[in-house]
């Protein structure tokens, strides 16, 4: 196990034939059996490997005027400061969750869970609404039957919150994460917004940013192709371990790591340049393994190459916009002898 579970619970949200929702409320936390334990170690690895996640805090979007919804908020205070049970937090969460998604046509409810753990010496609330899928069983006497369960592996409407963050910096934007829509269909619709969460810190932005200040760093020093790219891997090297520890990445670390290679000014360029970098900030990996990679689709064509390999296996001419590629990967060129025979 890599977190030690405090308390879980789970409540439903249902539908009525008139489209109604209600809540049904379990009226204790679940026991901490072998299966609740099963449960969230698996909910808390693919969470945690959730790529593109999102970042907040409570409160209101910077510059704007509205009305903070704090109902949430104000109960997670009374339950970290003993005037309120983690049973009545979660049924609170439960009506709240229920009349948020009341506001929508699409919603049919789910299962509201709810649990608090440790992780890496820090505690976390983490809050998903979990829907259940069908699947067919074979019983004792070779008789198939059709039962529910949990959709674990589908997490979609998850946002985990670091009480020990929240606790040591109220006025942190990312103690809050949270898994963002897909197809364009925002988590802050109705997830987000029945906690009052708003997004704080963009955590793309600031690794794009990051990714343009070591570009320009290296290209700033007197560096040979190979030391430059050098340079490029050991940055996303160092914020993938961060990332796969569940930390953020330190600016004054990595400067220290780039500072082996003999340039310990990193620290200084990037704060003195236009990039705009928090000092502490979550990594995205899928921005900083451009560092590493150059990737692209479209018309039909897609095309992926380790950055060492541009300017030798691979010739770009921004001119006529074309890419020569010298040796062909050997499936690749199996499968074009074999159309050019064939035709």
């Amino acid at each position: 196990m890599t977190i030690t579970i405090d308390q879980a619970i789970i409540h439903e949200i249902v539908q009525n034939n008139e489209g109604k929702l209600s809540c049904r409320l379990r009226p204790q936390p679940l026991l901490n059996g072998q299966a609740v334990e099963v449960m969230l170690e698996e909910l808390h690895q693919t969470y945690t490997s959730k790529a593109g996640k999102g970042f907040g805090h409570f409160g209101v979007p910077e510059g704007s005027d509205a009305e903070p919804n704090n109902a949430f908020s104000e109960a997670l205070n009374e339950y970290r400061t003993g005037n309120l049970g983690f049973v009545e937090l979660s049924g609170k969460a439960g009506k709240l969750l229920q009349d948020e998604l009341a506001k929508y046509d699409f919603s049919q409810g789910g299962f509201l869970l709810m649990a608090c753990y440790t992780s890496l010496a820090s505690e976390f609330l983490f809050v998903a609404l979990l829907n259940a899928k069908s699947s067919m069983t074979v019983l004792d006497d070779m008789e198939l039957t059709q039962n529910n369960h949990l959709d674990l592996s589908n997490l979609q409407l998850a946002a985990r919150i670091d009480l020990t963050e929240l606790q040591a910096d109220p006025e942190s934007k990312k103690y809050i994460s949270f898994i963002r829509g897909r197809a364009g269909r925002k988590v802050a619709d109705f997830f987000l917004d029945f906690m009052g969460c708003v997004e704080g810190v963009n955590t793309k932005v600031q690794n794009k940013n990051l990714m343009n200040a070591v570009e320009d760093f290296v290209a700033g020093n007197e560096l040979t192709k190979e030391e430059r790219q050098e340079v490029r891997e050991k940055v996303f090297d160092f914020c993938k371990e961060r990332s796969d520890e569940g930390l953020d990445i330190d600016l004054k670390s990595l400067a220290e790591e780039i500072s082996e290679d003999g340039m310990d000014s990193f620290y200084d360029f990037a704060n003195t340049g236009e990039y705009e970098l928090d000092e502490e900030f979550p990594a995205d990996k899928a921005t900083l393994r451009q560092l590493k990679k150059f990737s692209g689709t479209g018309g039909g064509v897609s095309l992926s190459f380790d950055g060492n390999h541009l300017g030798e296996r691979v010739i770009y001419d921004p001119v006529s916009n074309t890419i020569l590629i010298k040796g062909v990967p050997a499936n690749l060129k199996d499968q074009l002898d074999r159309r050019l025979k064939g035709e």
